[in-house]
């Protein structure tokens, strides 16, 4: 009765792919470029081998790593979460979602602006989420228009002060965004609604009320099948919401790192046999990543690090444990957005010391592909499994 669990680290890239340069990512490197400045070092990830995957300046290789390791390349066209999330779940995409560098054109926002009933939006511009509220935060307050705003990313969000717009009602007219204006050739990855508070000079997000509305995804998918299989299915931080809501018999939001990893133990303790945990760990993208704060990522690289022995610690024998990335988010480069890079590949099994070389995955569907192995559910999808290299 197998249990299996993905945990992923947003945006905790390893290196450019080959198409890097199309995406602009050519020197994209998030975890080499965080360990040459900052020194960081992570000694329970570098004990699972992460070291072993390329060379770090400040995380070195070990002899015999706990972990079986290698990196995936991302097949799917884009760089997003959900790109990325789906790719785990087998989904592939030909095309990137659409996006919008020079805002969205005037046939979207006068939908959405008629079928809300505002005076007019602010903004419609790639815009930091941090900068947009600090920029437009105060004539929102005087007029009530929303904030409009988009960034390198698939993704239509919209930011209001909560004395101006309840969350309900901002969340209400995301869902009309996401159903009536954003289809078709606008069928962004996400429609984003983003309350935030205070007074102009010191306006914050609130994040624990944010709230994604995504695509549906296609189907079949890692989800389905292994519901279809009578195995039970859980989120846990962001995950949910990238999958519109569906494939999981239970989710948990979550506000922070330190309580995704509190809710992961708890549901390790509980012993749900036949089960698969679906983890999203988002400070690394959302708080460092985008902001470009290299401590403050690496920092947060150390508070993962030393919640993994805790971790370790729940796995039974016949478990199988992956950690790695959605995509990059280099905190070192020349923009706030995500970068294409390979990600990381840590596979944990108790039953199964040394880790072996796993190499370069040709994609993270690959990830699936196991579960399903694992599982003993047939894969109509993309990807290989490793499971028989493991052995």
């Amino acid at each position: 009765m197998p249990r299996t669990f993905l945990l992923i680290i947003d945006g905790l890239g390893v290196g450019a792919q080959e198409d890097a340069a199309d995406y602009g990512d050519a020197n994209a490197d998030t975890l080499g470029n965080i360990s040459r400045l900052t020194g960081v070092k992570l000694p329970n990830f570098e004990q699972l081998g992460i070291g072993n995957i390329r060379d770090f300046q400040s995380i070195g290789r070990v002899d015999n790593p706990f972990a079986s390791y290698g990196k995936m390349r991302e097949k799917s066209a884009g760089k997003d979460s959900t790109t990325g999330h789906w790719e785990f779940a087998g989904i592939l995409l030909d095309q990137p979602f659409p996006t919008y560098p020079e805002g969205f054109p005037e046939d979207v926002f006068k939908a959405f602006i008629e079928g809300v009933g505002v005076k007019g939006v602010l903004c419609n511009l790639p815009y930091s989420g941090t900068q947009v509220i600090a920029d437009y935060g105060e004539e929102h307050l005087e007029t009530g228009k929303p904030i409009v705003y988009t960034s390198a990313d698939s993704v239509f969000q919209v930011a209001c002060h909560d004395d101006v717009t309840p969350t309900e009602q901002l969340n209400e007219w995301c869902k009309f965004a996401r159903t009536k204006v954003m289809t078709g050739k606008h069928a962004v990855g996400r429609v984003i609604a983003r309350p935030f508070s205070g007074k102009p000079g010191s306006f914050e997000r609130i994040s624990e009320k944010r709230q994604d509305f995504s695509l549906e995804t296609p189907k079949p998918n890692l989800l389905t099948l292994l519901q279809d299989n009578g195995i039970k299915t859980y989120s846990i931080g962001k995950v949910i919401d990238l999958f519109a809501g569906k494939g999981f018999h239970q989710y948990r939001k979550t506000k922070s790192n330190a309580e995704g990893i509190s809710q992961l133990l708890s549901l390790m303790s509980a012993n749900i046999k036949h089960s698969f945990t679906f983890t999203n760990l988002i400070d690394t993208d959302q708080i460092y990543g985008h902001r470009q704060d290299v401590e403050g990522f690496a920092t947060c690289l150390q508070e993962i690090d030393r919640a993994l022995p805790a971790i370790l610690d729940k796995l039974r024998a016949d478990d199988l444990f992956i950690i790695s990335g959605d995509h990059g988010n280099d905190p070192a480069d020349d923009s706030t957005d995500h970068t294409r890079e390979f990600v990381p590949l840590l596979v944990l099994q108790n039953n199964q010391q040394p880790g072996k070389n796993l190499g370069i995955r040709d994609t993270f569907a690959d990830v699936s592909a196991t579960i399903l192995d694992v599982h003993g559910v047939a894969n109509p999808l993309a990807g290989s499994s490793f499971l028989p290299e493991l052995v």
